[in-house]
């Protein structure tokens, strides 16, 4: 039962960059990130789907986010680089990173897994925050109390193949970076698990689902907000269920 309520200037003159910023549960921790003050950067691939969240932040009177339109999947070490340079120099500084982006492929035996698209999960899901985050690493090390968030899923049984592998190296990903950067200096750095909620990707992992009758997405945000906020301090290293969690 999630009970953290979060100040409503939270995150005032923070920069937060999310991936996967169109839809789901992208979409909506970004809108709920500049509800609470945040300068957000929608990263996405799709143009349109970018702007409507952008119209939906301004018409909420909330601070004006910045539209950064990204393939993931074709995106090289180079285009994450100018990425953080042009956070640098149109914003000055960037405080957190929700990973969110999401691909899941196919689900299928390992025998029959087909090797290119094995690649392009394992790339999207992986390869991808991998080199964002070290691209803006420096960034985040210079701002007070940076974040950065990963969104997972527990699906390590059989069929989940590629998509169930990146999601595994993800939380290690999260785990080792955390303990890398708790001497050094301190991020948080923990990842999500969303559950079952009423979200894009639910449909595509499990299509027989009716994802109406699952909770709306709203339920899990403040597991966001608290983990990207202030009042988490201290947080680090952790895999969070968001629809068992009681915050605050």
């Amino acid at each position: 039962m999630i009970d953290y309520k979060a100040a409503p200037d939270l995150l005032n003159e923070r920069v937060i960059l999310v991936t996967g910023a169109g839809s789901g549960i992208g979409a909506a921790a970004a809108k709920a990130f500049a509800q609470h003050g945040a300068t957000v950067v929608l990263l996405g691939k799709t143009i349109s789907k970018l702007e409507k969240i952008y119209d939906d932040i301004i018409a909420q009177g909330n601070p004006e986010p910045a539209i950064y339109p990204l393939n993931l999947m074709g995106a090289n070490n180079k285009d994450y680089e100018e990425l953080a340079l042009t956070i640098q120099e149109q914003l000055g500084d960037l405080h957190g990173i929700l990973h969110n982006a999401a691909y899941v492929g196919d689900t299928t035996p390992i025998k029959h897994y087909d090797i290119e698209l094995w690649q392009r999960v394992l790339h999207i899901n992986l390869t991808a925050p991998f080199m964002l985050t070290q691209a803006c690493l420096d960034l985040l090390i210079k701002a007070h109390n940076p974040r950065i968030i990963f969104t997972t899923h527990q699906v390590d049984t059989a069929f989940w193949g590629a998509y169930g592998v990146a999601k595994a190296g993800m939380e290690r990903l999260m785990q080792i970076l955390a303990d890398e950067l708790e001497s050094t200096r301190p991020i948080g750095v923990n990842t999500v698990i969303p559950g079952e909620v009423r979200s894009p990707i639910m449909a595509k992992l499990f299509p027989g689902k009716n994802i109406n009758q699952l909770d709306p997405i709203e339920k899990i945000i403040p597991v966001y907000l608290y983990l990207m906020g202030k009042d988490s301090q201290g947080i680090n290293g952790q895999t969070i269920n968001a629809c068992d969690s009681s915050l605050g």
